[in-house]
C-alpha cells in the first residue's frame, strides 16, 4: 500500500523504542496507522498510531495534543473487550527528521479491518446483527463509565481476527460532567446528530450527552443492514440538512426499503429527532441482542393477561376442590418457576414470572425477582415512603421507573399510588438491561443485580462486586431467592 500523502509520512522499518515500522494500515485526518513489529521472541504485531507535532500549526497541534490525552485518558480509565487495547504510549526522539521528531505513537492492538471496509452501496454486511450488538456493548459500557465515544462510524469500529469488534479512536471522547461533556467543533457528518450544530460553542466546545452517540448507532446500523445512510442525498452536506430538517418537523424519516422490519423500530428509535427520547444504548443493546437472537425475547402475553390465567386457574380450582379434586401443580400454573407454598401473594405471581422471564441474561429468574421485592418492601404494593420518594413493591422512584415502562409509555412519569402492573415488569426490564453490565464482576450475578437495583451497576463495578453497605440487603435476597425456587 503506498503511503504518500498520508497525516503521517512513516518509511518502512523505522524504528520507534522496541516497534520496527511495517506496512501502512489506514490514515485519518490527524493521524496514521502502520503495522508494528517487536524484536525479540514475541513477533506479535501490533498497530502503531503515529500523531504528529511537527506539520500543523501552533491551533492544530493544540487540537491534535487535547485529542491524543482525551485518548489515552479513557485507555487509562477503562478496559472492556468490545474497546481496543492500549500497551504503551511513545514518543519520537529523531531530531534530524523534523516531520516525525515529538510524534506521538500509541501501541495498540491491530485490527483485520475496520467496519467501513466491508459497508458496500446497497448490499447488507454479513453477520450485521451480530456486530450491531457488539458495537452496542461497547458504546453501553462506555456510558455506564460516564463516557460519550463522540466520533462513532464505521471507520473508529474494527474487526479482529477472530471477528469480533472493537471501538476505536477515542480522541474526541467526553467525559459527562451532570448531564453533558464538551466536545470541540469536530466530528463526521453523516454520523453527528443534527442537535449537535445547534450547540452553543463556548470555551470548552459544543455540549454533547450519550444520546449523540445513540444517533450514531442507529446510522450504523441502518449502513450495516442495507449498505446505505439513512438520508438519502448525494452529498454529506444535503445529507445533514436532511437530517435537519427531519429533526425539526419538516419531512418524515424515510429509511430504505431495504431495512428489515424487525429493525425499523431500532434504528427509528436511535434517531428520535428528540434527543430525550432516544432510549440508553444499554436498552439498544438488550433488544439488539433479541433481533440478533443471542437472547430471548420477552413473553408476548402482558401481565394483565397471565393474571387472568392465573385467576380462571383458581375458579377451575374451586369449583374441583368441592369434589375433593385439588391438585398443587394445577392450583399453581406458575409452580415450576416459583414455590407453590411459599408467601409470595398469588395475584403477584404471573407478573413475577414475566419479570423473571424477560430475558436470559445469567441469574435472572422468577425467584429472584420475588426475593427482591419480599425485600423491598414485603409484598406491600401501597408502600409509600414520601421522603425517599420510594412506592409500590419495588420501592420505585417514579422519575426512574419512567425509563423502564413498556416502550409505548416510556417517558411517562407516573404519580402514586403505583400498580403491580406497573412496578413489577419494570423489574425485569431493569435487570435485563443491568446484567449485562455486570459481566466480569465476581460474584452470583443474580445477587449482583439485586445489589444494583438498590444502588446502581456503576457501583457494583467500581467496587468490584457488593459494597459492605448493602450486603446485609443482598443477604436477605439470597435467603428468600432460596427459599422461592422450586
Amino acid at each position: 500500500m503506498d503511503n504518500t500523502g498520508w497525516a503521517v509520512d512513516v518509511p518502512r522499518g523505522y524504528r520507534v523504542g522496541e516497534w520496527r515500522v511495517g506496512r501502512p494500515v489506514a490514515t485519518g485526518s490527524w493521524g496514521s496507522v502502520y503495522v508494528g513489529v517487536r524484536d525479540g521472541e514475541d513477533p506479535t504485531p501490533s498497530a502503531l498510531k503515529f500523531l504528529p507535532t511537527g506539520t500543523v500549526t501552533r491551533r492544530q497541534l493544540k487540537h491534535l495534543m487535547e485529542m491524543t490525552q482525551r485518548e489515552i485518558r479513557l485507555h487509562s480509565r477503562l478496559q472492556h473487550s468490545r474497546l481496543i487495547r492500549l500497551h504503551e504510549t511513545l514518543v519520537v526522539d529523531d531530531q534530524e527528521n523534523p516531520d516525525l521528531d515529538g510524534a506521538c505513537v500509541l501501541v495498540m492492538d491491530l485490527a483485520e479491518r475496520s467496519l467501513a471496509d466491508l459497508i458496500r452501496a446497497g448490499e447488507p454486511v454479513p453477520d450485521a446483527p451480530r456486530l450491531i450488538a457488539e458495537i452496542c456493548e461497547g458504546i453501553a459500557y462506555m456510558h455506564a463509565e460516564k463516557w460519550v465515544h463522540g466520533d462513532l462510524k464505521p471507520n473508529n469500529v474494527l474487526m479482529m481476527a477472530d471477528g469480533s469488534i472493537r471501538l476505536a479512536d477515542f480522541g474526541l471522547t467526553t467525559e459527562i460532567d451532570g448531564t453533558h461533556g464538551y466536545l470541540p467543533p469536530m466530528g463526521s457528518v453523516d454520523h453527528v446528530p443534527p442537535e449537535r450544530w445547534g450547540e452553543p460553542v463556548t470555551e470548552r466546545g459544543h455540549a454533547v450527552r450519550f444520546s449523540a452517540d445513540v444517533w450514531a448507532l442507529g446510522v450504523m446500523a441502518c449502513q450495516l443492514l442495507t449498505g446505505h445512510l439513512p438520508f438519502s442525498a448525494p452529498t454529506a452536506r444535503a445529507r445533514y440538512v436532511a437530517a435537519v430538517e427531519y429533526a425539526a418537523g419538516e419531512r418524515p424519516l424515510t429509511l430504505p426499503v431495504s431495512l428489515p422490519e424487525t429493525w425499523r423500530s431500532w434504528v427509528s428509535d436511535c434517531l428520535a429527532p428528540d434527543a430525550r427520547l432516544r432510549p440508553s444504548a444499554a436498552r439498544q443493546l438488550y433488544r439488539a441482542r433479541v433481533l440478533a437472537g443471542t437472547t430471548e425475547a420477552p413473553p408476548r402475553r402482558t401481565g394483565i393477561r397471565l393474571a387472568g390465567m392465573v385467576t380462571a386457574a383458581f375458579l377451575v380450582l374451586a369449583g374441583a376442590s368441592g369434589a375433593g379434586m385439588v391438585d398443587a401443580s394445577v392450583a399453581d400454573p406458575f409452580g415450576r418457576w416459583l414455590r407453590a407454598d411459599s408467601d409470595i401473594p398469588r395475584q403477584y405471581r404471573a407478573l413475577i414470572v414475566e419479570a423473571g422471564t424477560m430475558c436470559d441474561e445469567p441469574g435472572l429468574s422468577p425467584a429472584l425477582v420475588a426475593a427482591i421485592l419480599k425485600t423491598e418492601s414485603g409484598f406491600d404494593a401501597r408502600l409509600h415512603d414520601v421522603e425517599k420518594d420510594e412506592y409500590g413493591l419495588a420501592r420505585w422512584t417514579p422519575s426512574v421507573l419512567q425509563y423502564y415502562l413498556p416502550a409505548d409509555r416510556r417517558g411517562v412519569i407516573l404519580t402514586p399510588p403505583l400498580s403491580p402492573e406497573d412496578t413489577i415488569p419494570a423489574v425485569g426490564r431493569y435487570l435485563c438491561v443491568r446484567l449485562p453490565l455486570l459481566a466480569g464482576v465476581p460474584g452470583d450475578p443474580g445477587l449482583l443485580g439485586a445489589a444494583a437495583f438498590r444502588s446502581s451497576d456503576e457501583v457494583i463495578r467500581r467496587e468490584n462486586g457488593v459494597p459492605e453497605r448493602f450486603r446485609s440487603f443482598v443477604e436477605r435476597v439470597r435467603k428468600h431467592r432460596a427459599e422461592y425456587q422450586p
